[in-house]
């Protein structure tokens, strides 16, 4: 897979989870899973020098 198809899917799936997130609220029980992907996911993005400013809507 090429590096672009896999910062794409990973901001696809960043996007995603944060709506999840959103959605269920810190008082869902699968919040703390959720959490740790969207760790892993925002620390890969920004490794990989994505600007996460206009995408990050949790901000944790």
């Amino acid at each position: 897979m090429a590096e672009k198809e896999m910062m794409q899917r990973n901001i696809e799936e960043f996007s995603r989870l944060q709506d999840y997130m959103i959605e269920d609220g810190k008082d869902a029980k699968a919040y703390k899973i959720m959490l740790k992907r969207y760790l892993d996911l925002k620390a890969i993005l920004q490794a990989s020098g994505i600007n996460l400013t206009d995408i990050d809507r949790i901000k944790e």
